[in-house]
């Protein structure tokens, strides 16, 4: 009966939130985003480990009985060792991401999207290319669509002009298939659908992930068996006011309530964490 656990490293990870309540909304979900000190996607391997660690810490301290790493990034460069050491299925939006690019593409040339430290790691490229030609895989860095989308400019003519210029190599490689790998990239799929043509299948790790989060559950007997009333609970690392502003953007809702923690403080032994609600 305990919650669902979800951390990214900022906000991007509530369109993977919104997808998990919409498809289980019976299971309570307890968000962590580490708004202190986002973004990862800038960060080196070690440090993101680290980090992913501690998140991790987090939400088990809560007693949450799965963990969602709803970042690429902690995915590409942690999955591997938190699946060591968490007691609790772990789920990274890598993987489902690379599975639903594979039952989608027509021609088998994929692109992907993301962070400049989620390109970078490879980690969708050698999933990719353990079924596909990695000839056939294309993958640029958009490190701009992250604060475009937190600003809100969804539809915007620099928004456009941005999306062109990143994704000139995609349509030059003539990609089927192009994997959204940022959880904040979904809230720009018209902008990058518009750019990328009708015959290109986006794919939205959050959705992708969702789908997993569900069918792990299932298959562990983990899952409710009720029809609604899961609720929803928030924790920060910094910045409440703007993610009550942002957030609600991303997870299409008002968000009441935000709980902020310091997490260079915390022992994890227990609940350890020192709460207020500002």
């Amino acid at each position: 009966m305990g919650p669902l656990g979800i951390f990214d490293s900022g906000m991007g990870g509530l369109t993977v939130l919104r997808e998990l309540h919409r498809r289980l909304p019976a299971e309570d979900l307890l968000y962590f985003g580490d708004t202190a000190r986002v973004p990862y996607g800038t960060k080196g391997s070690r440090t993101v480990k680290e980090f992913a660690r501690q998140d991790a810490q987090f939400l088990m301290s809560h007693g949450v009985k799965m963990i969602v790493v709803a970042c690429n990034t902690a995915s590409a460069f942690a999955i591997d060792y938190l699946r060591e050491t968490m007691p609790v299925p772990v789920l990274d939006v890598i993987a489902p991401g690379v599975a639903t690019a594979l039952s989608r593409t027509r021609g088998g040339r994929v692109g992907i999207i993301a962070t400049r430290g989620t390109i970078e790691s490879g980690r969708y490229q050698q999933q990719l290319a353990e079924h596909i030609d990695e000839a056939r895989v294309t993958a640029r860095p958009c490190p701009l669509f992250v604060p475009l989308a937190e600003e809100g400019m969804l539809d915007h003519d620099v928004t456009r002009r941005i999306a062109e210029e990143y994704l000139a190599p995609l349509r030059d490689a003539e990609v089927d298939t192009l994997i959204l790998g940022c959880t904040h990239y979904p809230l720009l799929k018209g902008v990058i659908g518009d750019v990328m043509g009708p015959d290109v299948v986006l794919v939205d790790s959050a959705e992708a992930l969702a789908v997993a989060a569900e069918t792990e559950l299932e298959r562990q007997g983990l899952r409710r068996s009720a029809n609604g009333g899961g609720r929803l609970e928030f924790y920060l690392s910094d910045l409440p006011w703007m993610f009550r502003e942002v957030g609600a953007r991303f997870l299409g809702r008002d968000i009441d309530e935000v709980h902020t923690v310091n997490v260079n403080e915390a022992a994890f032994d227990g609940d350890p964490m020192r709460k207020d609600t500002p």
